[in-house]
Parts: C-alpha cells; structure tokens; sequence
C-alpha cells in the first residue's frame, strides 16, 4: 500500500506542478474573471486546492485545530501557488518517510462541535489526491473557457515516476 500513495503523492504532486506552470502565465484579470460555479475564478481554485490540500496534512500532524492558509492571504498569486506547490510536496515527502503502521492508523477530526469522524490515514492520501484531481479538472475546464489554447497536460499517463 506504501508504494501505491507514495507514487499516487508524487503524480499529485508533479500534476500540480503542470498545471502551476500554465496559471503563472497567467493575467490578473484571468485569473479572476468570474466564470460561474461554485468556485468561479481561476485563483478561487487555485486557493481551495491549497487550503484543501493544507486541511488533510494538517490532520495527518493530529493538529487539534486547523488554520487556512488562504484565510486573509494578501500575497501575490505566484506566493499562493509556490505555497500550494510546497504543501503537495510536504505530503509526498511524508508518505514517502511515514512507516506501514502509520499508514494504518487512523485520524479523527472535528468538523463542527457535534460531528467528529475517523478516517484511515491511507484514506486521508487517497482524498487529497483524488479532491486535487477533480479540482484540476475544474481548473482545465475554466482555462478552456478562456479561450487558453495551451493547457499543461496532467494526465496520470503523461506522468514519469523518479526511478
């Protein structure tokens, strides 16, 4: 199972790493065109990505009490996304150096005073990875209405595994 979420982390990782290298390219105004949605501006995603991808590791640490990293964030949209870039890879450095055990034990978490919940850690690996998929996808989705005519390719079969 190790073998499988370090690999799944590192394409996770490097997807992102794709993707990053399109958006940098990037206007403002693009970046914050209301597109419709739930999340509807290309930063919006880029910024729930982040925090989502901050919220799980977080839990992994058992922090008692999680923090957004978005939450009032005034920095530029490169410093949002090297900071979204080095959370993924804080979350493959840590499957990579986290033991079989702890792979195996569980993390609970408060969403409101009354609703707490466990999870397997390899599940928490397991939903980071796949929300970051699904918000990548939304992300190609905005950038093909646009009109940006050259979109990072992050499928998993273009992703090269360090040997």
């Amino acid at each position: 199972m190790k073998n499988m979420l370090a690999h799944y982390t590192a394409y996770n990782c490097w997807a992102n790493q794709q993707l990053a290298k399109g958006l940098l390219k990037l206007t403002d105004e693009q970046l914050d065109r209301d597109l419709g949605g739930g999340i509807s501006t290309l930063r919006a995603a880029v910024y729930h990505l982040w925090h989502t991808e901050s919220l799980w590791y977080q839990r992994l640490q058992l922090t008692e009490k999680t923090t957004d990293p978005t939450a009032g964030f005034s920095g530029s949209f490169a410093s949002a996304c090297a900071a979204w870039l080095t959370q993924s890879a804080q979350l493959e450095e840590w499957v990579q150096k986290a033991s079989e055990v702890k792979l195996n034990h569980t993390v609970a978490y408060t969403l409101k005073k009354s609703e707490h919940y466990k999870i397997a850690v390899q599940d928490v690996i397991m939903q980071v990875c796949n929300s970051s998929t699904f918000y990548r996808g939304q992300l190609v989705y905005m950038l093909e209405l646009l009109g940006i005519s050259k979109i990072p390719a992050t499928e998993y079969s273009r992703f090269k595994p360090k040997k």
